[in-house]
């Protein structure tokens, strides 16, 4: 066990504090990964305060993750140390199964790990994460992050730039295509920055005009103030594809409205309330609604490739790690632009 500083939860009501974490020794087949940078997602937020259950305490968060390799194991031929690394939602999956097989880690039929909060499948620990120095992951759950990346900025793209990316892949984003994209946050704007890049004409749909400029400068040909009434009548089958990227309650029926037949309406947020469908929608225009989560290994480093090729990251703010809390507070009251990332250096 090697003792590293790292930032925890202790319970779901409690600020994250300062502590020590015990790392595993490295497997034949890990490194060690000497942090830079750890992004806060929202849904560590969630999870930190227990508000999706099954949370086990202390807790180190974190699975946006960029550093550099400290230490090989005796197995690791493929990576070198002073490689610059990425770690995202996961750590580890069977690596035997369908879905492994496939690139989708993610639907491990055995059950994937999470990079904290899972269940270790070798030792049967708690997996703890980025929020730290250190942390020991599998060489076959690696990102490659390119030097020519800002890695800060780079860092989000480890969950909000695969959990983007893959919906517009899947549904085939491309010049001649229409992407609107609902909410400009910390999926939002990256989805937009994709989706440009990928050469569709992307239109936002936001509550309010507010961040209208910021829109148009990440690539969005049109945006839209959805407070105004009847904001959904001039794009009436005008979409190919709508990325929900919010988890407020919606009105999927206006949304489908504004399909193109065969076009999909594809949730990335986790609403509380369920879903309500006028069967007529789906039938009418061959609609589909579905959800999206994350990607697979070979998906993500495709991502990060297109993301380098296209000189793409996140908009950050970089905090220390002193002010998680903080951020932690912002980012419910949706006060950021548009993702926070700490600098491990202050763990």
């Amino acid at each position: 066990m090697t003792a590293v500083a790292c930032y925890q939860a202790t319970a779901p009501d409690q600020p994250l504090t300062k502590g020590t974490l015990d790392r595993r020794e490295l497997r034949a087949d890990d490194v060690m990964i000497e942090i830079e940078f750890a992004g806060i997602c929202h849904s560590d937020i969630h999870t930190v305060r227990d508000e999706w259950g099954g949370c086990r305490y202390p807790m180190t968060p974190g699975h946006e993750i960029v550093g550099r390799i400290s230490e090989l194991g005796s197995a690791v031929t493929d990576f070198a140390l002073g490689d610059r690394v990425g770690v995202g939602c996961l750590v580890d999956s069977c690596g035997e199964c369908a879905q492994c097989a496939a690139g989708n880690e993610h639907y491990c039929e055995t059950g994937s790990v999470g990079t904290y909060n899972s269940t270790d499948r070798v030792d049967g620990s708690v997996t703890q994460g980025g929020y730290a120095t250190h942390i020991p992951v599998s060489r076959r759950f690696l990102i490659r992050i390119p030097e020519s990346l800002d890695p800060a900025a780079a860092t989000p793209l480890l969950c909000a730039g695969i959990t983007t990316y893959s919906p517009l892949r899947k549904w085939q984003a491309g010049p001649g295509s229409h992407v609107a994209v609902v909410g400009l946050g910390g999926l939002g704007h990256v989805a937009v920055k994709l989706a440009a890049a990928m050469g569709a004409r992307v239109t936002v749909f936001s509550h309010s005009l507010a961040k209208e400029d910021d829109g148009r400068r990440f690539g969005a040909a049109d945006y839209v103030s959805t407070a105004e009434d009847g904001f959904h009548r001039a794009h009436r089958g005008e979409f190919d594809l709508i990325l929900n990227t919010v988890s407020v309650p919606l009105d999927t029926d206006t949304y489908l409205k504004m399909l193109r037949p065969e076009g999909a309406f594809v949730l990335l947020g986790l609403p509380p309330a369920p879903l309500s469908v006028q069967p007529g929608l789906l039938i009418g225009g061959r609609h589909t609604v579905a959800g999206s989560n994350i990607g697979g290994i070979r998906e993500t480093q495709e991502m990060i490739d297109f993301c380098a090729e296209h000189g793409i990251t996140a908009e950050i703010e970089l905090i220390d790690a002193d002010a998680i809390n903080d951020a932690y507070d912002r980012v419910v009251d949706s006060a950021v632009r548009y993702r926070f990332v700490i600098d491990a250096k202050t763990f």
